[in-house]
């Protein structure tokens, strides 16, 4: 699960990680009194959507010369313009696609003077079953185009779990951002922050960029401030975590993978027109990759689990039809813990409710294979029926042509 920008903040504040000031708005009028709040004379009002690039990126209702997501303003006056051009309109970054992202709620803080940028990251390296900190001086910039043109810049430093954070570790993140005095106390103190937040979140990824040294203040001192964060967390974890559980923003997600959610669906949309219905995420590969073998494309990965119901099923076959672009539906069932029969009834009480008027190719196989087979061949509907995983690939893919 992501979280916007604001609500990432407001998370490490409670670690006691620095961070400017700063208010969320849902309106130009509530953005004007976030204004209001800080001290100014500048403001950034950022644009708020799960995608990076925003500041780069472009309106589709605003002119090519239009500026991006995230704007320095230097007056109130200036926040108003800047939140009426983004409030409602399409955001359209290298991460959104084409079809870009409405911005429904902004972020309004206190303008920084900064001195330097750098890179600081903390992801689950499954490799090693590790925590791996990604660290480079080279912050602000897309850390991709980094590691490709200069991964000389980039350190990775990776901490084991079992035994936690240690002071080399800090140490090691500072020397990598080339950080002397009090800064490299600050950097140690906020790597140290930052892996017990990821750790007792349950977080996926943190990543901070830019990281940013201001410039010293009348008495000379500096500070490292985190100006932008992404987090995402262990969708596995968030019963432990309700607090960000409640910080989910449906509207950023795709809304069949948010109705998936609520039947336990395991659904990722995909760009073919084959819907795919299966038990078991191997055996969900291993279709999508046999329907492509056969020269087609599935629209869907969707893994119905082991211990399926009636009502789950049919959901999930809802789910698939209600992607306009699912031309055919291959169902492919092994039935352990989940039985045969408890998917036919599913799949016949789906199309009925649904009114199939695509082809539908079953391959069922395991416990009670036979009754549900019966099943599928007294409901009266146009059912293929498949021997095998390859027949059912070759028959799903045939009566899709002969449909076209």
């Amino acid at each position: 699960m992501n979280i916007h920008e604001y609500q990432a903040k407001e998370l490490l504040a409670k670690y006691g990680i620095g961070i400017p000031a700063g208010h969320a708005a849902l309106t130009v009028e509530k953005a004007v009194a976030a204004a209001k709040k800080l001290p100014g004379p500048l403001y950034v009002v950022k644009s708020q959507i799960h995608a990076g690039g925003r500041g780069k990126g472009k309106f589709k209702e605003l002119g090519p010369d239009a500026k991006g997501g995230v704007r320095l303003a230097k007056s109130i006056a200036d926040v108003e313009s800047d939140a009426r051009d983004m409030l409602g309109n399409t955001l359209v970054t290298i991460q959104t696609g084409d079809e870009g992202k409405q911005v429904n709620r902004l972020y309004v803080t206190d303008g920084v003077d900064i001195e330097q940028e750098y890179y600081l990251a903390m992801l689950v390296d499954r490799a090693t079953g590790q925590v791996a900190m990604v660290v480079s001086t080279e912050g602000g910039m897309d850390i991709e185009d980094v590691a490709h043109n200069t991964p000389e810049l980039i350190t990775t430093i990776t901490i084991d779990p079992a035994q936690g954070f240690m002071p080399h570790h800090g140490r090691a993140a500072a020397f990598a951002l080339k950080l002397s005095g009090d800064l490299n106390k600050q950097c140690q103190k906020l790597a140290k922050q930052l892996y017990t937040a990821f750790m007792d979140l349950d977080m996926e990824m943190l990543e901070i960029n830019p990281l940013v040294e201001t410039k010293p203040d009348s008495s000379g001192n500096a500070q490292l401030l985190v100006l932008d964060t992404k987090m995402s967390f262990d969708g596995n974890a968030l019963y432990r975590h309700k607090d960000v559980e409640a910080m989910r923003d449906e509207t950023e997600e795709d809304p069949a993978e948010v109705e998936a959610s609520k039947h336990d669906l395991a659904y990722i949309k995909l760009d073919g027109n084959i819907g795919c219905m299966v038990n078991g995420a191997g055996l969900a590969m291993a279709t999508m990759d046999i329907i492509k073998l056969n020269g087609a494309f599935p629209a869907n990965f969707l893994d119905v689990g082991g211990g399926a119901t009636k009502e789950k099923v049919t959901a999930a076959f809802k789910l698939i039809l209600s992607d306009p672009a699912v031309k055919g539906i291959l169902v492919n069932i092994f039935g352990g813990i989940m039985k045969c029969d408890i998917i036919a009834d599913g799949i016949v009480a789906a199309a009925k409710e649904v009114d199939l008027s695509v082809p539908l190719v079953v391959r069922l196989e395991g416990t009670n294979v036979q009754q549900g087979k019966d099943i599928l061949a007294n409901s009266g509907l146009p059912i293929v029926s498949a021997d095998d995983l390859g027949d059912a690939a070759q028959k799903i893919v045939a009566e899709v042509k002969k449909a076209a």
